[in-house]
């Protein structure tokens, strides 16, 4: 299944979580889980742990950050680079900084994880591909 990045649910989603509206981005995504079935809906629940843990990072609660992030890597680890519509790989190694962060107990990555387009992937980026590389 293709999934939308461009309306709908994911796209407000998206929207918001670019906008750092974690909750609301949630939310979002959560109503577009609901519809979808595997292996977009792991994919997507992966998507919804990410914007929770952001949620639960600016809540001060950076162990519920933590354990949200690493199910998100989890999920995201049995994907391969680009799936639907989105650029995995640079989203797995940017979970993994984060992680990393969040064990030595140093600051936090400058950024949070960016969900992006295949072809402009940056922070853990959630972004939607080019047509011709998705899955």
């Amino acid at each position: 299944m293709k999934l939308d990045w461009n309306s709908g649910a994911l796209a407000q989603g998206l929207a918001c979580y670019s906008g750092a509206k974690f909750f609301e981005a949630h939310e979002h995504w959560e109503t577009a889980w609901l519809a979808l079935e595997e292996p977009e809906k792991g994919f997507v629940q992966a998507l919804i742990q990410m914007a929770a843990a952001f949620h639960h990072l600016h809540a001060g609660n950076r162990d519920g950050a933590m354990s949200l992030l690493g199910r998100a890597g989890r999920r995201l680890s049995k994907l391969p680079p680009n799936f639907g519509g989105i650029a995995v790989a640079p989203l797995r190694a940017e979970i993994a900084e984060w992680l990393s962060a969040f064990e030595n107990g140093t600051t936090t990555p400058h950024t949070q994880p960016a969900i992006v387009p295949a072809d402009q992937a940056s922070w853990p980026n959630i972004s939607p591909e080019s047509p011709s590389a998705q899955r």
